[in-house]
């Protein structure tokens, strides 16, 4: 696979290695958002506020299995591109066993802490027993999850990228099917959704596993050996899009803090039906670079600047492209988006969502540009200006419009912070981009 990622022409290599993940992202993100369809729809506005108060701990967890293994594809295409193939398989090896043994102590933190730190939230003690019976199905099946979530890095750079697709659509299907049997038919609370989500995702990490196991891959199983040096640049390379990931949900709980305030559990659902679908726009955003990773890492290794120039221009060219259609549609279908996640005839909450889903719409503009710039940074081993670059767009910048706007705007404050922190952070992905490259693309 990887000679393909200097043979192949530049628009046959985003479509090999793109659209795959495309789909298979979709169809993961897709089985995130029925969830919130399925809760909203049959649990009512509460279970919606509650899931949405702890899936940014969830993603949090998530994003530490996704630092090393992201950190780590950099590095294995780089050792890939210059065929130094016992390193990399060493790298893998070790990674894969790091991100495991980090996904356990996670689950035991998240299972003895989650009870507690949710006590302090400021919502109905029914919220709260929500809250916490989801988080701690999260927290048992952590361990695979955490896993899972990480192998399919692993499974691009290895050429499996169809493979990879179905393991997701098995894992949406999967979720889809149990979110139905188990809130539907069987009539079960919000632990339910969780338990779905865990079981679709445990089914997702053995299959990824598999591969490596039994077929004769570039990356395998070996012993596994990696200099504490190497180990540092994985982590500090990786943390960019950890701090990406990590500095949404910490914006998402400070925003459902003062959403409280202001306006309650109702506007934290509302909030939440934003989030589900921002989530799937991103996601197929995020997809697109992350499937270009491997072939830009690699190019870069092998100095092949012309060739990274093509490649940037085409995921440039098809996210703007993405964005705009996106835009659109939400501004266009706004009101059956957000009918899908309540309860038939709550005719005041689908308005109140409807508005505040057209107001946070317009930082698609900008927005996916600056994930771009922030992915293709860490391809080009650039830790420190995509970790720079990533805090800033996900967090300082949106907090700071966050406390502001909403202080002199209230709710209407919250919903514009993250176009107004999209579209100043431009400017800062543009200038990181030139320092990067400067004449040479």
């Amino acid at each position: 696979m990887s000679n393909l990622f200097h043979t192949l022409s530049p628009a046959k290599l985003f479509v090999k290695c793109a659209l795959p993940n495309v789909i298979s992202m979709a169809f993961m993100s897709l089985y995130y958002v029925i969830d919130g369809i399925f809760v909203g729809k049959y649990l009512g506005s509460n279970a919606l506020a509650a899931l949405g108060l702890i899936i940014p701990f969830v993603m949090m967890s998530f994003a530490l299995a996704d630092m090393i293994a992201l950190g780590s594809a950099v590095q294995i295409s780089m050792k890939l591109g210059i065929k130094k193939f016992k390193q990399a398989r060493q790298i893998f090896s070790a990674c894969v066993l790091i991100i495991f043994l980090l996904s356990c102590c996670i689950g035991v933190l998240e299972y003895f802490l989650a009870p507690f730190l949710i006590d302090f939230l400021n919502v109905s003690e029914e919220v709260k027993n929500l809250s916490k019976e989801c988080m701690l199905v999260f927290a048992i099946f952590a361990p695979i999850t955490m896993l899972s979530f990480a192998l399919d890095n692993y499974l691009r750079i290895c050429g499996k990228t169809t493979y990879s697709m179905m393991i997701n659509i098995i894992i949406a299907l999967s979720n889809i099917f149990l979110d139905y049997l188990f809130i539907v038919v069987f009539g079960w609370g919000l632990f339910s959704a969780a338990l779905a989500t865990c079981i679709g995702l445990s089914l997702g990490g053995i299959l990824g596993i598999l591969p490596f196991l039994i077929q004769d891959l570039d990356l395998k199983f070996t012993h596994f050996f990696i200099p504490l040096k190497l180990l540092k640049n994985i982590i500090y390379n990786g943390s960019s899009e950890f701090f990406n990931n990590i500095s949404a949900s910490l914006f998402s709980i400070f925003a459902n803090l003062i959403l409280l305030e202001l306006g309650g559990t109702n506007a934290v659902a509302a909030f939440s039906i934003i989030l589900y679908i921002d989530s799937f726009i991103v996601a197929l955003i995020i997809a697109m670079s992350d499937a270009m990773q491997p072939a830009l890492s690699y190019n870069y290794a092998r100095k092949d600047f012309k060739r990274i120039k093509a490649l940037l221009k085409i995921t440039f060219v098809n996210a703007f492209i993405f964005s705009l259609i996106s835009l659109a549609i939400l501004l266009s279908f706004k009101e059956n988006l957000v009918g899908l996640f309540a309860k038939t005839g709550d005719d005041e909450f689908i308005q109140f969502s409807a508005y505040a889903l057209m107001i946070f719409t317009f930082n698609y503009f900008f927005a996916w540009f600056n994930i771009l710039s922030a992915s293709f940074l860490t391809a080009f081993n650039k830790p420190k200006l995509s970790l720079i670059l990533s805090l800033s767009v996900n967090l300082f910048a949106p907090l700071c419009f966050l406390l502001i706007l909403s202080l002199f705007f209230g709710l209407n404050g919250i919903w514009i912070s993250s176009f107004a922190a999209e579209l100043c952070m431009l400017f800062l992905a543009v200038f990181f981009l030139k320092k990067c490259f400067g004449d040479k693309i």
